[in-house]
């Protein structure tokens, strides 16, 4: 179960916040030269639009995640990782609160709030 107020550690509390324009959506973010670890943390937003970017791995930490990558769509649970290459058109949906890590192969993908 996911602790409401506090769902990561503070060593991830403590990362830049990311400027999301998802509501329901916070992000921390761990910057690298050339890639962004992004700590999800993602409320039952329903559907996130098709969209596309550079390559994307990521695992769900704490509750459920189904994404359609190039037109196959999976559900993803607590332990299962996916990867996007780089430029595939994908979606998600978000039933319930979720947590997932990502990783981006482009180090600008999402930038700190100020």
């Amino acid at each position: 179960m996911v602790d409401k107020e506090n769902p990561y550690p503070d060593i991830i509390k403590n990362l830049p916040e990311a400027k999301i324009d998802f509501k329901g959506v916070r992000g921390w973010l761990s910057q690298g030269k050339d890639h962004q670890i992004v700590f999800f943390d993602i409320e039952p937003i329903g559907e996130v639009t098709e969209h596309s970017h550079s390559a994307q791995w990521g695992i769900v930490i704490e509750g459920e995640l189904e994404l359609t990558i190039g037109g196959t769509t999976k559900t993803y649970k607590k332990g299962d990782s996916y990867y996007i290459p780089d430029g595939v058109v994908h979606s998600a949906v978000v039933k319930r609160r979720t947590l997932v890590l990502d990783i981006f192969a482009d180090r600008d993908r999402y930038k700190a709030k100020n």
